[in-house]
């Protein structure tokens, strides 16, 4: 688990870019440049490319996001230390350590059991603590809820109503909205009571879908 001068430099450079494409949030930018990216990179053919700035397979038809996109979504969210925060698709864990190094408590959930396990084991490698699951995303994780944020890192067709229960009064949802296969409009969800929630939209991006469970499926 090697993080030498020039992978912390790469990241420096990373930030820079990051500050250049209108990222000014400097808690998340200090999270970047803290987590070392190339450590999340499971197919190693990638490798040499962890810091650009673009998104990366990882297997499972799953991807590495784009670091701007991680720190889009993450200023967007708004965490603040010591809040609960429900992550939708934990993927290689990338997404996951960032929020972790801004001292919320992060529950994870995996659909991909294989990244599930991968994920998993890097974070407890790495130290970082999060509670990683496997399981459907769609129905959030109510045995922990309510959460002060939630952030779904994939495609979503449509915002789940379980994951609007889930939230907490108060609180705010990170999702990007859209068909599976094209792009999705990045939205916050604000949940201003139990039953109204005020919904914005914040450009287009393009993320891996998010699966649905086979149960649900049928």
């Amino acid at each position: 688990m090697q993080d030498s001068f020039r992978h912390q430099g790469l990241r420096k450079k990373l930030v820079e870019e990051l500050i250049q494409k209108g990222i000014n949030d400097q808690q998340v930018l200090d999270a970047i440049s803290e987590v070392p990216r190339h450590l999340f990179f499971f197919d190693t053919a990638f490798l040499n490319f962890a810091y650009a700035d673009q998104a990366f397979p990882i297997g499972s038809g799953q991807t590495i996001s784009q670091p701007y996109t991680v720190a889009f979504q993450t200023s967007l969210l708004q965490p603040k230390k010591r809040e609960k925060v429900l992550e939708i698709g934990t993927g290689s864990g990338y997404q996951t350590a960032v929020l972790a190094k801004l001292g919320v408590k992060v529950f994870s959930i995996e659909r991909q059991h294989d990244l599930h396990l991968k994920a998993t084991a890097l974070l407890d490698e790495l130290r970082i603590k999060a509670r990683c699951f496997y399981g459907d995303g769609y129905k959030g994780k109510p045995a922990y809820a309510p959460f002060d944020k939630v952030l779904i890192t994939c495609g979503a067709p449509f915002i789940p109503e379980d994951l609007k229960a889930q939230l907490k009064v108060g609180g705010r949802m990170v999702i990007p909205v859209g068909e599976s296969q094209g792009v999705q409009k990045m939205m916050t969800v604000d949940k201003l009571s139990e039953n109204e929630f005020e919904v914005s939209e914040h450009g287009d991006f393009q993320f891996v879908p998010m699966l649905e469970s086979t149960e649900r499926s049928k």
